[in-house]
């Protein structure tokens, strides 16, 4: 959506195809980090975007054990936002088409599944999808596929994925929420061998329960109860709460990857964000990252688009320009899987605070260093895509359109 949208400032010809009827789809990512938040700003719509419903986290607080510490404090930030904004994705992506609606260029195809990639000449020329009426051929100068970790559209390009390998899985669910909660709350929790994170949405917590890799079917053996029971041991305050969970359906399996593809394009195709490189919900910069692709593929590839096709070497500069950032982002993840989530898991919460926390706790100067890595994440890209002077309600005129 957000290279849509920068297409379209751009001049550039998009269709956008949505396989849902509205993006209402639970258990997505809330966190917009400040580099997405800069991005806003640059746009020239941050203000707008903030007066959407949502609430503001200038610092990264947990529980370990009974110590309460602080990991991050995002509020030293060169940029116009220096907090990460809690907002529900479905409101952040209806906020972005509302944006795209603005280009005449922009075209939002909503209950539109992309079935098969049309092609000619060991070349990607368009998309075939279905739709409530209809089976709609679409031919662009490029297909990109955005479609998530379990991309449709690079499975049917037979882009070849690398597994990068995740010793954790994750359980989210929601409990409701009190006006005294936040006197208690901290986003992560590790007590008793368990990691449970909370996130604020307002009138409820969506919540994430780490498990080790497979250890699912080991923990619906053991019964409902019990699961209740190691909520509670972690999270002591939610005891009045926990019945809320009446049965497992609500309590939905996130299974997670951490994969890429070794070659992210192919002529008239190129993958961005999960698609290209799925991310763990560590650090919650996987919706993040995307947007930093979408960014990037856009600076690069609107102008060759504005001429045309583009070449191979136009789509391997995108892969060339955020391959690095995913996989120093990854390797990121997998450590602290391995050295601190799977240790917890397997062996209990440590009797004292690692050495990094006591230091991040004790000098709050340090908290600025992991504030950085999550909050701009490794090489933050900037707009830089020109914006025509065309919108819906006005002439656009002596712009030659392309398609993506």
């Amino acid at each position: 959506m957000m290279l849509g949208v920068l297409l379209a400032r751009a001049g550039v010809h998009v269709v956008v195809l949505e396989k849902h009827a509205d993006f209402l789809r639970d258990f997505r990512g809330d966190t917009v980090h400040p580099s997405t938040l800069e991005v806003m700003y640059e746009l020239g719509v941050l203000d707008d975007f903030l007066a959407r419903p949502h609430s503001e986290l200038r610092e990264v607080r947990g529980m370990i054990g009974d110590e309460r510490v602080t990991l991050a404090d995002f509020s030293h930030l060169p940029v116009h936002a220096p907090f990460i904004a809690m907002m529900p994705q479905w409101d952040f992506l209806d906020f972005l088409a509302e944006q795209g609606r603005r280009y005449p260029t922009f075209q939002l195809v909503m209950q539109a599944e992309v079935f098969e990639l049309i092609e000619r000449d060991a070349r990607v020329v368009g998309v075939r999808a279905q739709t409530p009426g209809e089976t709609l051929d679409i031919y662009a100068n490029l297909v990109v596929g955005a479609d998530g970790r379990s991309s449709t559209v690079r499975s049917l390009g037979r882009l070849p994925v690398q597994d990068v390998g995740a010793p954790i899985d994750v359980l989210w669910m929601r409990f409701s929420k009190k006006p005294d909660d936040s006197a208690t709350a901290a986003l992560g929790n590790v007590r008793n061998g368990h990691v449970f994170v909370m996130l604020d949405r307002g009138d409820y917590w969506q919540c994430a329960y780490v498990i080790r890799k497979g250890g699912y079917d080991e923990l619906r053996r053991a019964g409902l109860d019990a699961f209740r029971a190691e909520i509670v041991s972690v999270v002591p305050f939610l005891s009045d709460r926990v019945a809320e969970i009446r049965s497992w359906d609500a309590a939905k399996l996130l299974t997670v990857k951490i994969d890429r593809l070794r070659q992210w394009h192919r002529p008239g195709l190129l993958c961005i964000g999960d698609a290209a490189h799925a991310m763990s919900p560590v650090g919650g910069v996987g919706i993040n990252l995307a947007i930093q692709d979408a960014v990037a593929t856009a600076n690069i590839l609107s102008g060759p688009l504005g001429r045309g096709t583009p070449s191979a070497a136009d789509l391997q500069a995108v892969q060339r320009r955020r391959e690095l950032p995913a996989r120093v982002t990854q390797r990121a993840q997998v450590l602290i899987q391995e050295r601190v989530l799977f240790r917890t898991l397997k062996g209990g919460a440590p009797a004292r605070l690692p050495l990094a926390v006591r230091l991040l706790n004790r000098f709050p100067m340090l908290r600025r260093i992991p504030a950085r890595l999550v909050g701009l994440g490794v090489r933050p890209e900037h707009v830089r895509t020109p914006q025509t002077k065309s919108t819906k309600t006005g002439s656009h005129e002596g712009h030659e359109e392309h398609e993506v």
